[in-house]
């Protein structure tokens, strides 16, 4: 499996996710862009794109995980496309969700899907800033018995959030940063 070009998603980011303006981020911070990668992750290009790069980028760091997910919504499909990529290129990666507040109801579980305790994940996101979302991630994971490996980004807004998490322990890969993007000078 080679992987496509990364210029290749850099391409489709800027098409269908970078706006410019004035924008107040999920951290409360504002910015001159934003990244809506949900635009690029939610479209069917994209979706080959990350999974085929997602991994890649997994299995370049040698991370073995049984599962891989995120906080709800926008890890949701970023997990699925590398889940969905890891059948042709074994071996093969489940999917799960991580809910931002338990149910009310059944399980009251705040990870949902193909996860069961210890095992070994991937946390993903799909824009890392401060990195809070995966903060997130991690402790409802980790409350539930897992084991994080690392955390995969599929854009790195190079604003904090990198720095946090791996001063935390976690090691982390991104597809791309905003520099790649030319969004920093």
């Amino acid at each position: 499996m080679t992987p496509p070009d990364p210029a290749v998603l850099d391409r489709l980011l800027l098409e269908r996710s970078v706006k410019r303006g004035h924008f107040v981020l999920a951290s409360g911070r504002t910015s001159s862009f934003y990244v809506d990668a949900r635009l690029t992750t939610m479209s069917a290009e994209g979706l080959v794109l990350i999974g085929r790069l997602g991994l890649a980028a997994i299995r370049e760091r040698s991370w073995a995980p049984r599962a891989i997910g995120g906080l709800t919504m926008g890890a949701d499909p970023v997990a699925y496309a590398i889940a969905a990529q890891s059948v042709g290129a074994p071996p093969i990666l489940d999917a799960f969700s991580v809910r931002k507040e338990p149910k009310a109801h059944g399980t009251g579980r705040r990870v949902e899907g193909n996860f069961a305790s210890g095992d070994p994940v991937v946390v993903v996101e799909d824009v890392i800033t401060t990195g809070g979302s995966a903060l997130k991630a991690i402790e409802a994971i980790r409350e539930e018995g897992g084991t994080i490996l690392g955390i995969l980004a599929v854009v790195d807004r190079e604003e904090g959030g990198r720095a946090t998490l791996e001063a935390a322990g976690w090691p982390v890969v991104a597809l791309t940063t905003a520099t790649r993007l030319g969004l920093k000078h």
